[in-house]
């Protein structure tokens, strides 16, 4: 067994355990756009950013992909996480701004405008199609092509792919498929209306271990450390 500690809550999990899947055991929330479950690893969309080491020399991971270590201390709400993890979020918001799951998540974060130029593009490359057709559906219909900016989601040479099923899993796992009404200006990019969700004490900069688990949180009193 490994033991680590986080958010000061000491933990013992098995070797080959991811961060998330640790932090998941003790009820710690964590964001995450390219993760899912029954598919592998990605770390695609850095959302699931969480502090690691003992300061001053700490550094983010993304912690879907990285694994638990012994006598590791992880932080996932400190405010250098919250800042990555809100500007993550605003990025994700330019290029998909039409996006339910992009629009709750700025909702959630306390992200009340968009600061970037908005793109419109319908896929933010989390992968999440193209593993589970390979994983899942054992088809492999779909992949990436390409690199850098050019890089794009689609079946060789824009065809049809012949093993494609039309099962339809690709788009049930799709963030940017889950649409919602929107808006062209930045300062009117983020509705809200339907997500009804407070933002979260963590935000207020209080604390960098996580005390509370409360989702939402009823009544977060934690006196400043």
């Amino acid at each position: 067994m490994i033991s680590l500690t986080i958010n000061g809550i000491p933990i013992e999990v098995e070797p080959g355990t991811t961060l998330l899947e640790a932090a998941n055991y003790l009820g710690i929330a964590i964001p995450t756009l390219c993760h899912h479950e029954g598919l592998s690893p990605y770390g695609a969309c850095r959302l699931c950013l969480v502090e690691i080491g003992v300061r001053p020399r700490t550094r983010l991971v993304s912690s879907c992909s990285y694994p638990a270590e012994p006598g590791l201390r992880v932080r996932t709400g400190s405010e250098r996480v919250l800042r990555a993890r809100r500007m993550v979020i605003e990025l994700l918001l330019a290029t998909c701004p039409q996006s339910k799951v992009i629009q709750d998540l700025a909702s959630a974060h306390g992200i009340r405008q968009q600061r970037f130029r908005q793109e419109h593009e319908d896929c933010i490359l989390c992968g999440l199609c193209v593993r589970v057709c390979a994983e899942q559906m054992m088809a492999g219909a779909i992949g990436f092509r390409s690199r850098g900016q050019g890089r794009t989601i689609g079946t060789p040479f824009d065809k049809r792919s012949e093993v494609c099923r039309l099962c339809g899993a690709c788009m049930y796992v799709c963030p940017a498929c889950q649409l919602r009404c929107t808006f062209s200006e930045p300062d009117k990019a983020i509705c809200g209306g339907c997500a009804n969700i407070p933002a979260p004490c963590v935000s207020s900069g209080q604390h960098d271990d996580l005390m509370c688990y409360m989702n939402p949180c009823a009544a977060c009193e934690i006196a400043k450390t």
